[in-house]
């Protein structure tokens, strides 16, 4: 019964959702006073849904099966990558070879459950918006795998997470090193666009497509879709901190080092949010495949190297 309490209550569902509920209203409130407002209280991420769950689930006529679990398909998949990386945070020998694969593949779910539901629905804005978020993703995603190759080869080839994080304790931080830290910077990049975050927000443009693969969802179904966006908030930062930044230590005073890393990834993103003019889609191609992914194959050479 172990794995059930650490798949459903920690590090696993209760523990992911509520701290991605109070980064959500960090998004949020840093945004409005950026923004010179007061911003929303800080249980507005809660009220909001569990106001979704009271409304009314409209699945449109003629959509397929799938429309239904693909936000079930989402946040399935983002609680597995937290109980993954929190378990070998607290107990590196749990993990198993080939994990790191594992987790980068579980990370391309919630991209592939918004395209499918997305196409499920049938709305030609919604349609758009999956257009717009495949291309979105055979850009970020070939740099963010790239990038991942970084620590691995660093560390003597090991693909397990439980020895890229030993491997830091022992010989350093990779991000103390010219290939680490610019293979860090190409993942936050990434992580940009995986959060579908501004200006990186182009298959769900408000002003645009309306919501694009979300337009034709409500009740239940929105509200795990925005849960399971919530909770990528964290478990995103909190990947790119394992990977690159030792981790985050749960002993004595080394716990506020932790939250204080992850609170410089997450502001840094908002503040990238808040400040920044949306792109279109062949402006974000051009700049994840000319951009990112040559600085990402320069940090794997550099790492080559011993750089």
């Amino acid at each position: 019964m172990n794995w059930l309490f650490n798949f459903i209550v920690f590090p696993g569902f209760i523990f992911t959702a509520a701290i991605g509920m109070l980064a959500s209203w960090f998004d949020r409130k840093l945004t409005a006073r950026v923004q010179w407002r007061v911003g929303p209280p800080v249980l507005q991420p809660l009220y909001d849904f569990v106001k979704l769950l009271g409304k009314e689930t409209i699945v449109p006529k003629g959509s397929f099966g799938t429309f239904v679990l693909a936000p079930i398909l989402s946040l399935v998949s983002v609680t597995i990558v937290s109980t993954m990386i929190w378990n070998v945070m607290l107990w590196p020998e749990r993990g198993f070879v080939g994990d790191l694969i594992v987790t980068l593949y579980l990370l391309t779910i919630p991209s592939i459950a918004l395209i499918i539901g997305g196409a499920a629905s049938r709305n030609p804005l919604a349609s758009l918006g999956v257009s717009r978020e495949i291309k979105l993703m055979l850009s970020y995603e070939l740099p963010f795998i790239i990038a991942m190759f970084v620590p691995v080869i660093k560390a003597g080839g090991t693909i397990k997470l439980g020895g890229l994080l030993t491997y830091q304790w022992a010989n350093g931080l990779f991000i103390g090193s010219w290939s680490g830290a610019i293979a860090f910077a190409c993942v936050l990049a990434c992580i940009q666009a995986k959060l579908a975050y501004v200006p990186f927000d182009i298959p769900e443009a408000e002003t645009e497509v309306n919501n694009g693969p979300l337009i034709e969802y409500s009740g239940t179904p929105l509200a795990i879709f925005k849960l399971s966006r919530w909770m990528l908030l964290f478990v995103l930062p909190i990947f790119v901190i394992f990977m690159f930044m030792g981790g985050i230590s749960l002993h004595g005073w080394h716990i506020l080092w932790g939250i204080l890393k992850y609170i410089m990834i997450l502001g840094l993103v908002v503040l990238v949010k808040a400040t920044n003019p949306r792109v279109r889609i062949d402006q974000a191609l051009k700049f994840f495949w000319w951009g990112v992914t040559p600085l990402a194959i320069i940090a794997v050479i550099l790492a080559f190297v011993g750089v």
